[in-house]
C-alpha cells in the first residue's frame, strides 16, 4: 500500500470514528473526543500535504470527510 493510500485510509478511519461519536450509541460524545479526531485528521492531512501539496491534501481530506460525515 502506498503512503498516500495509507494516509487516506487513516483519514477515513478518523472520519468514521467521528461520525460514530456524533450519532448512534455515542450520541453523548464529548467535545474533547470530537476535537481530538479533528486534530488527528489535521495531522494526517499535513503528512499528506508533504507528499501531494497543500491543495491536493485539502481536497482529498474534504472528499473523505463528506463521504463519511455527509
Amino acid at each position: 500500500m502506498s503512503e498516500i493510500a495509507l494516509l487516506r485510509r487513516k483519514i477515513e478511519m478518523e472520519c468514521e470514528a467521528m461520525r460514530q461519536a456524533m450519532s448512534g450509541f455515542k450520541i453523548t460524545a464529548s467535545h474533547d473526543i470530537i476535537n481530538h479526531q479533528y486534530t488527528s485528521i489535521g495531522d494526517i492531512q499535513a503528512q499528506l500535504a508533504a507528499i501531494v501539496g497543500e491543495q491536493e491534501a485539502a481536497q482529498i481530506t474534504v472528499e473523505i470527510y463528506i463521504q463519511a460525515i455527509g
